[in-house]
């Protein structure tokens, strides 16, 4: 269903754009899917497309690794120490409603090389959301969880192994998914600006020449590795979070109550007079003696 849903979709987009179809919205100045094809295809048997590729995922990976890490250690320690919430929290919350892109000019001064700066805006983009999510699900966890290890002798850090990092998780691994999305925004942005390799260079330069169809590569491009990377991160997270309880795709079946067993089947039983045994009330539905029970 979800490859027909695909199929569904690039055949919608063909029909609009070889048909020229302009009603409010102008898809005779898109591309067709046929076009597109013929320049992924002229893209792919050249280097440079595998030369993008290979630095826009190790910009990615070196980033989003980088972030990973900090973000959960600095979450954690927000989240269990009010000193560190109060020296570093502050200074947090007022870059974190900064835009990573907007921070280009900053890593363009701060840093000798654009490479050096491109990770830094990625960092920048996936580290807020894995500090923000861990915080919140570290001071979710129960207080019981870690009272019963300190009963039993755990100290601090045997807390932190057993209660905090495992109870965490599961939004810890929400913070990432978010994070290597708007990873791939702010790193793609930052390679237009001031990239000399990458897809998102290589997409803006096929704009600046009216390679129409060249930019829809680079757009197909990166909505693949988006997925690939997001689908990675989810699996390895199910895969560490694998005692929790998964909910099926299909309702549970509803468990049936037994039957009550009549009063006049059973032996030595007197027989009780109800409405049924009145005059003139008739026997009553099997619904509602049922309900009657319950």
């Amino acid at each position: 269903m979800r490859a027909l849903a695909l199929l569904a979709a690039l055949a919608l987009w063909q029909a609009l754009t070889s048909l020229d179809v302009d009603v409010w919205l102008r898809f005779s100045q898109f591309p067709t899917v046929t076009d597109v094809a013929h320049a992924f295809a002229d893209r792919v048997s050249g280097p440079d497309y595998w030369t993008d590729l290979t630095d826009s995922l190790t910009r990615i990976v070196a980033g989003f690794l980088l972030a990973a890490v900090l973000g959960v250690a600095v979450g954690v320690l927000i989240a269990r120490s009010r000193l560190a919430e109060d020296l570093l929290g502050p200074v947090l919350e007022v870059i974190r409603p900064i835009p990573a892109i907007a921070l280009v000019p900053v890593a363009i001064l701060l840093f000798p090389s654009n490479e050096q700066g491109i990770v830094f805006i990625t960092f920048t983009a996936a580290f807020f959301p894995v500090l923000v999510s861990t915080r919140h699900a570290v001071r979710a966890l129960t207080p019981v969880w870690e009272e019963a290890v300190r009963t039993m002798g755990g100290g601090r850090w045997r807390v932190l192994a057993s209660v905090v990092l495992p109870g965490a998780l599961p939004g810890i691994f929400g913070g990432l998914s978010v994070g290597i999305g708007v990873s791939w925004i702010c790193v793609i942005s930052a390679e237009m600006i001031s990239g000399q390799y990458g897809v998102g260079y290589r997409t803006w330069q096929d704009y600046t020449i009216v390679n129409y169809p060249g930019v829809f590569v680079g757009m197909a491009t990166i909505g693949v590795l988006g997925w690939l990377t997001s689908t990675a991160v989810e699996l390895v997270g199910r895969r560490l979070t694998h005692w929790l309880p998964r909910t099926s795709d299909a309702p549970a079946p509803r468990p049936r109550l037994p039957r009550p067993t009549p009063a006049s089947s059973v032996p030595g039983a007197a027989p009780q007079g109800g409405a049924a045994d009145r005059p003139g009330t008739g026997p009553q539905p099997e619904e509602a003696r049922d309900e009657h029970l319950v």
